[in-house]
């Protein structure tokens, strides 16, 4: 399909302003990182032209490691009902404060290596993320020797959440995770999903709220989650996430 240009920087970004907040607090937020239109249009195919499943965890249980459910087994009886199994063990792990976490997802790069759709929007959006221009930013900013990107779009429903973790897969290259965000114009703050990092006692010492057109980046490892999502709140909290990589 003829798609228009889909990922576009911000040319009026103060990179060194960045660099200098991430090198302070090894994490930052670029507000209005995308042109206005291409950030727009993102929103768009991750609200009209994503066919989600789930990704989900709950330590202590039968499904202990990261599980998945495919966009085409969301659509089938059974996927439907091991949903709603893996869901509630997610509950009960949360309640016990063992790890857990559970949201819709597009996996793109699994997507990309098993042909899920070639050359639609979410493998280019993949090559922009992997694109000189964005990978040099964000070694701009980081000070890291940034190589490549893996991403996955993720969407945090009603009642969706991501446990306190840290990210360490450094013997897999991680460096620096990133997430990109497209959420509606005005995200409440009574709503939830807020990226949160915090400290060896638990308090959080800072959160990003998921503003449309905004870009996180924190080095990894560091104890971070993602807020609960309340029932009240509206779909909208999408973004694409993964890690910045040093080989």
């Amino acid at each position: 399909m003829m798609m228009k240009k889909l990922f576009e920087l911000n040319p009026s970004l103060d990179r060194a302003a960045l660099a200098e907040a991430f090198a302070r607090d090894t994490r930052v937020q670029v507000r209005d990182f995308l042109t206005k239109e291409t950030a727009e249009e993102i929103r768009s195919i991750l609200q009209q032209a994503t066919p989600w499943g789930l990704a989900m965890q709950a330590d202590g249980s039968t499904f202990s490691g990261p599980q998945q459910i495919l966009p085409h087994e969301m659509r089938a009886t059974e996927g439907q009902q091991r949903a709603q199994l893996i869901g509630e063990a997610t509950q009960a792990a949360a309640a016990r404060g063992e790890y857990a976490f559970r949201f819709l997802q597009y996996p793109i790069l699994q997507a990309v290596q098993e042909g899920w759709d070639p050359g639609g929007p979410h493998e280019v959006l993949l090559e922009y993320v992997n694109s000189p221009d964005f990978i040099g930013l964000a070694r701009e900013i980081t000070g890291e020797e940034l190589v490549k990107a893996d991403g996955q779009a993720t969407c945090f429903a009603k009642q969706q959440f991501l446990g306190r973790h840290i990210d360490s897969h450094v013997m897999e290259g991680w460096k620096v995770a990133y997430v990109m965000n497209f959420t509606i114009d005005d995200w409440h703050p009574d709503w939830g999903g807020y990226l949160q990092f915090l400290n060896e006692e638990g308090d959080i010492v800072q959160g990003f709220r998921p503003r449309f057109n905004s870009l996180n980046l924190f080095r990894v490892p560091q104890s971070h989650s993602v807020s609960f999502v309340a029932p009240f709140a509206p779909l909208g909290r999408y973004c694409i996430t993964g890690w910045l990589r040093d080989r």
